[in-house]
């Protein structure tokens, strides 16, 4: 079950959400109290309410906003249990103040913003012994494995309990606690009112994650970066897995630079399938593989890992991608691309980060003529020493004679959107130019494109395909593309009312 958190200053406008949310479906609603700007009426927010409620007043020490007296707090918990409500929130350390008393349910609350302590086990037994009907749990993730120590605490409580890491690292912990037998977790009603780190939106939890129907044979999969909100791949691959009825899910994973080894050890005990990996960390996770194919083996770099039978095997589907793009633009046919379909092709590659690096690699393979140009001239030579690619300097990457142009910086990438990477005067109707960008799809430098009569590879093209290639290779099955095509658009052009 999903408790949907609602914090508004005023009590028209909570009772109003409250109404609205029950309408739309929502089983539970927790009543942050501590919000509300004026005396608080319990007769009005409760007498009529539509639904079951936890009621929550939150000291600012446990990230909340009551001002007033301690006592005046106490006292409002304990009028909120007369009233009848099903559960009351009361931190730990007062717990043995507030007695039981009717129907309502107790839980037991401790939050803590700046780490997850080491004794999540003893916490646990102590909170246990405060009358709990349900023991919660709220700490912050700083590394990974703190996800890891606070599934496996939920996992082996012998009370409910409701174990949340906060912040974006912590997501995890929110989407899976269905599955680990927790009574329900959090979400939010409000997009834009942060009321906890890393809360989620009630109607992602619902529609995305479909968080009531997780259980212990959904397979789970996902995607490692730093930072991963901004990914748009759990929003193409959750819609494809419930496009085909799949028991899957996939979810985001922040995995830190130096976090990576906790998170591949971490892997089995969650029981993660297979991941897509992106920045920073798809050519270290290559040390990772027990076995990769060629292409990734020879990029130096992989972004997407499957696990199978002990084994974790490695593959660049963003190589694939582009040159599956490439080559249909090209209109070079399938029986011809293993010969040299691309010799007396110059391309320029600009960038020499993951995506540059497989693009490059891919198109040394098929003989084209490749030229390397970074905004970190270092990068550009090392990355060209090792491909065998000829290096120019970034301020010289208009004089260049190239027919195929490719953008793998993110130069043009949301909110970015009113820069190129490449001037507009330097293109022509000869070239083809390629942006990997795909949010948005139409970027500045796609743009200038158009208007000079290039030929046109967008982002979201490289997109779906890399996405598609890891879908077959998770799931076995070929993915449904054109709703990956669609979901994306949607995503990154959201239709905007007036």
């Amino acid at each position: 079950m999903i408790c949907v958190t609602l914090g508004c200053s005023r009590h028209t406008r909570m009772i109003a959400e409250h109404k609205n949310l029950v309408e739309q479906g929502a089983k539970l609603v927790e009543l942050r109290l501590d919000y509300i700007g004026r005396a608080v009426s319990l007769n009005r927010l409760l007498r009529q309410r539509p639904g079951p409620v936890v009621v929550t007043v939150r000291r600012r020490d446990d990230g909340g906003r009551w001002t007033k007296s301690e006592d005046e707090r106490m006292m409002l918990l304990r009028n909120a249990i007369v009233e009848g409500v099903e559960y009351v929130d009361i931190e730990a350390d007062v717990a043995s103040q507030i007695p039981r008393y009717g129907t309502t349910k107790r839980v037991i609350s401790f939050h803590r913003f700046e780490d997850t302590p080491d004794n999540l086990e003893d916490l646990h037994a102590a909170m246990a012994e405060e009358d709990a009907d349900i023991v919660k749990i709220a700490t912050m993730a700083n590394s990974f494995s703190d996800n890891v120590r606070m599934i496996e605490m939920v996992r082996k409580a012998k009370v409910p309990t409701i174990g949340i890491c906060m912040g974006e690292m912590g997501t995890i912990t929110r989407i899976l606690a269905n599955r680990l037998g927790s009574p329900f977790t959090y979400a939010t009603f409000s997009r834009d009112k942060k009321i906890a780190p890393g809360l989620l939106n009630w109607k992602d939890m619902n529609g995305l994650y479909d968080y009531e129907n997780i259980n212990d044979q959904t397979e789970l999969f996902g995607v490692i970066a730093d930072p991963v909100a901004h990914s748009y791949s759990p929003i193409i691959h959750n819609r494809a897995f419930q496009a085909e009825k799949l028991n899957a899910r996939y979810l985001p994973f922040r995995v830190p630079r130096d976090d990576l080894d906790q998170f591949m050890k971490c892997c089995p005990k969650l029981g993660i399938n297979g991941i897509s990996v992106t920045i920073p960390h798809k050519e270290r996770a290559l040390e990772y593989c027990t076995q990769a194919e060629s292409s990734a083996n020879g990029i130096g770099a992989i972004n997407t890992m499957v696990f199978h039978d002990g084994e974790a095997l490695g593959y660049n589907t963003d190589y694939r991608a582009a040159m599956d793009c490439i080559e249909e633009l090209l209109e070079i046919r399938k029986e011809d691309r293993k010969s040299q379909p691309m010799q007396g092709i110059t391309a320029m590659v600009l960038g020499a980060g993951g995506v540059s690096r497989a693009i490059a690699w891919g198109l040394k393979q098929r003989h084209a003529d490749v030229v390397i140009t970074s905004r970190t001239e270092e990068r550009a030579r090392v990355l060209g020493s090792e491909l065998g690619c000829r290096v120019v300097p970034w301020e010289d990457r208009h004089n260049q004679r190239v027919q195929l142009l490719i953008n793998g910086t993110p130069v043009g990438m949301h909110p970015d959107v009113d820069r190129s990477p490449f001037n507009a005067s330097a293109l022509n109707q000869y070239m083809i130019v390629f942006d990997t960008v795909y949010n948005p799809e139409n970027t500045m430098l796609i743009k200038h494109a158009k208007a000079a009569q290039c030929r046109i590879i967008t982002g979201v093209d490289m997109f779906v395909r890399q996405a598609a290639y890891q879908f077959k290779l998770f799931t076995g099955k070929d993915a449904p593309t054109m709703l990956m095509r669609q979901t994306i658009k949607q995503a990154t052009n959201p239709v905007k009312i007036h």
